[in-house]
């Protein structure tokens, strides 16, 4: 029987779920801009403290890998890698995309559809990936820029159904135009989602190194330079 804390901080959504034998039991979730350095520990305390568990009884933590936004990886690894450390668990590692579709195909009812989550990377680059809505892979996730209004999904789009949906959507959507192209709004990634993954890693003992995993930023951080100051 295990008990699994998962963690998905990818976005601006801060969200925090708990599973016990690969069934969702409780979920948090904030939509509250820059609040996962401040509110993360203090929902998964709320979460534990509204199941009635202790820290203690956790079998591992799960934690949403990217891509996503830098700082938002960098403080939910942090944090899933501290209660692994203190509590002597393992630490499970979910593609945030692939997270997404497990959720949207669950609930979509599209079986024989393609999906494609996109989440947004500035300017005309999004983060996506497309799959079989049994997660089955076709294009592993990448950065892709969609720019000089040509639908880069035109040959899958004339034989298949494609659901698009994420945050980087929106901005994608006069270029992604088809009569074979289905948009869902306001999906964001969910803790929900990497807990449906995280079971089955646990099961087959899929952990990473607590000292060397790093989150799947897929490129380099890209920093402002301080004013100077007159």
């Amino acid at each position: 029987m295990a008990i699994v804390l998962n963690i998905e901080t990818a976005t601006p959504v801060c969200s925090v779920a708990l599973f016990k034998d690969g069934e969702l039991q409780a979920i948090q979730e904030l939509f509250i801009e820059k609040s996962h350095s401040n509110l993360l520990t203090v929902v998964i305390e709320q979460l534990m403290k509204n199941v009635g568990l202790q820290m203690n009884q956790l079998d591992a933590v799960a934690v949403s890998a990217g891509p996503g936004s830098y700082t938002g990886l960098r403080i939910g690894l942090s944090t899933a890698k501290g209660l692994c450390h203190a509590l002597d668990i393992p630490l499970i590692a979910i593609d945030t995309l692939s997270a997404m579709v497990r959720t949207v195909a669950h609930t979509a009812d599209r079986p024989d559809a393609l999906y494609c989550p996109m989440l947004d990377a500035r300017r005309m680059e999004v983060y996506c990936q497309l799959s079989e809505a049994n997660g089955e892979l076709l294009e592993k996730t990448q950065p892709k820029v969609l720019e000089d209004e040509i639908n880069p999904f035109t040959e899958q789009l004339a034989n298949r159904q494609i659901v698009f949906f994420g945050n980087g959507m929106p901005k994608c959507k006069d270029i992604l135009q088809h009569e074979n192209a289905v948009f869902l709004e306001n999906i964001t990634p969910s803790a929900k989602g990497v807990g449906l993954l995280a079971e089955e890693k646990y099961q087959n003992q899929q952990f990473e190194s607590l000292a060397y995993f790093e989150p799947y930023y897929l490129k380099a951080f890209q920093g402002t330079k301080p004013k100077k100051r007159v």
